[in-house]
């Protein structure tokens, strides 16, 4: 069985092995006390966006340009490099103006370039192999997507996760350089994959979680900024190392750094901090953040979650993890005269020694099984679910085309990168003025109906050039819906399962990613038909998710059910 931390041990109080009341260390003293949560401390006393924030948001976001390492390195080691005509009677039955070397007999070319396609021929019968590895690199991600967005919300915590991803990230990343078969180099980057899928989920939750309602979302889309931004800078680095094997140990060097220079820079998440119990930690990145910020938190200020504001009517017992019974109890018992205060300590000691007293901790653990038992966090869960991955598959899909426009590869996955960014751009200006429901709505209507009239251009004349800037614009649209979904799917859960969620979401993503290669391989008009579909079809199911601008970020889902229940009873 696991131990508590001494930390965690400090905040449940006494020990309740010697002491009927396991609240005794939370006495009132006299002095006056104001319970606020987290998104109420940050907008009355430590500011929404300060000092704090921008350095942390800045430093955790980097990770996002790692992830774009990782993920898109594939695009250069795994090239089809060209290919040329050998010279003299060799050379005398290749024809340089074909598009292929597969008709041509082995001896009569050669490649110009080095890649994985190179030195183990995946080429012609063998190009599925290259699909296959990114396949595999992408169901990797999703499996780790799952687990470390677990046990970013459990054990490990928001940087504690990430650390372990940039480390593994690291020892992979190198090992894949080294591969002595294909067999050993997709089993590597099946390995990265693992960990690539918790980097940009754990940086994401840990950047945007210390900040305050109202600067929360054009936050969270200035995070995918660094994504693009590490896209373009993986082609200069490229560029200078065009063997494959090199590039891989140089993409892999900034994972290293990063864990070396920048995460003990960065402060643990303060949500996660108190739902694990651990309310004097969570308190002093609260009162550093207000320091930096240059303000400062009374004494008599109390962080408390959400579901025990007393703005809020008091949840069933049985609903209640048993810290919050404690702080239940002890509010009770605080209000109360000498004489009832007897009384009531007597019922609740007793209360306290039951089952369900006996089993209390401090931590408020929750899991994707908490998700599915709550009717209203279940089919916000199904919706982020079905829209991530009819997202993801329009937006790699889109992306792939975008690479078969036989230009300069390196030139062109740097425009690609920079052609995403406007899309942040506009989507963070309109972000809070139009919400995210309508925004989301809007934005993968806007790319279904490009790739629909994509599919009716042909691939003739100048149509060639039509059909391009319908792919264009539709992935200008997903760029946008891709990223918001990241806030969208956040906001929609509570702290306590919001990584979880986060994740499962990924993994579904990380599903349409896994099939979007499949759907470019069959060509023709047929692709973006599919992608028209998906990106309808999207806009449609975001119809039925709630709207969440200016919606307190809920710590627990008794909180959030709470409020939202009774926001619609006073509506009804």
């Amino acid at each position: 069985m696991a131990t508590k931390s001494s930390t965690e041990a400090k905040d449940e109080g006494a020990d309740t092995s010697n002491s009927p009341f396991i609240w005794a260390a939370e006495k009132p003293t006299g002095a006056s006390l104001e319970k606020l949560c987290i998104d109420e401390i940050l907008q009355k006393y430590c500011g929404e966006f300060g000092r704090w924030q921008l350095r942390h948001f800045v430093l955790t976001s980097l990770a996002w340009a790692l992830e774009a390492f990782h993920t898109m390195v594939m695009i250069f080691a795994d090239r089809e490099p060209e290919w040329r005509c050998l010279d003299g009677a060799a050379g005398w039955e290749c024809d340089p103006s074909a598009k292929s070397v597969c008709r041509f007999e082995p001896g009569s070319w050669e490649w110009m370039g080095d890649s994985t396609v190179v030195e183990w021929g995946l080429f012609c019968a063998g190009k599925f192999k290259v699909g296959l590895v990114q396949a595999v690199f992408f169901g990797g991600c999703m499996i780790g997507a799952g687990t470390f967005g677990h046990l970013s919300d459990s054990v490990l915590g928001r940087k504690g996760s990430l650390t372990v991803v940039c480390a593994l990230n690291t020892i992979f990343g190198t090992l894949t350089a080294f591969s002595p078969s294909y067999s050993f180099y997709i089993f590597f980057r099946f390995l990265t994959g693992c960990s690539t899928g918790g980097v940009g989920l754990c940086a994401f939750v840990l950047a945007t979680e210390p900040v305050g309602p109202s600067s929360r979302g054009t936050t969270g889309m200035c995070t995918f900024y660094f994504f693009s931004s590490g896209i373009a800078m993986l082609s200069v680095i490229a560029y200078i190392f065009p063997t494959w094997r090199k590039l891989y140990i140089a993409s892999s060097i900034p994972s290293l750094l990063f864990l070396l220079f920048i995460l003990p820079f960065i402060s643990e998440s303060p949500r996660w901090y108190l739902i694990r119990g651990r309310k004097s930690e969570a308190m002093k990145v609260i009162t550093a953040m207000a320091t930096t910020n240059g303000t400062h938190i009374p004494k008599g200020v109390r962080l408390i979650l959400d579901h025990q504001s007393p703005q809020l009517p008091p949840p069933p017992l049985s609903s209640l993890s048993c810290n919050s019974i404690q702080e239940q109890v002890l509010a009770e018992v605080n209000s109360l005269s000498e004489s009832q205060n007897q009384e009531k300590l007597v019922s609740d000691s007793i209360l306290l020694g039951s089952p369900k007293g006996s089993t209390c901790h401090a931590a408020v653990a929750g899991s994707l099984i908490d998700v599915i038992r709550s009717p209203m966090t279940r089919s916000r869960l199904i919706l982020a679910v079905v829209i991530n991955f009819l997202c993801s598959v329009v937006y790699y899909g889109l992306s792939l085309n975008v690479v078969n426009l036989e230009t300069n590869l390196y030139l062109t996955v740097i425009l690609n990168a920079v052609a995403e960014m406007p899309a942040f751009m506009i989507t963070a200006i309109f972000l809070d003025r139009w919400g995210r429901k309508p925004l989301t709505i809007a934005t993968l209507w806007f790319s279904g109906l490009f790739c629909f009239a994509g599919s009716l251009a042909r691939n003739v004349g100048v149509w060639k050039g039509v059909r391009m800037m319908c792919g264009i614009l539709g992935i200008f649209g997903m760029a946008g819906t891709y990223n918001l979904l990241f806030i969208y799917t956040a906001e929609l859960f509570p702290t306590v399962v919001r990584n979880a969620a986060l994740g499962c979401a990924t993994q579904a993503a990380q599903m349409g990613a896994i099939l979007a290669p499949l759907v470019v391989v069959i060509g023709g008009s047929f692709p973006f038909m599919i992608f028209a579909l998906c990106g309808l079809g999207g806009g449609f199911f975001a119809f039925y998710l709630p709207e969440t601008l200016n919606q307190p970020l809920y710590d627990t889902l008794t909180g959030m059910e709470a409020t939202e229940n009774s926001v619609t009873s006073s509506i009804v």
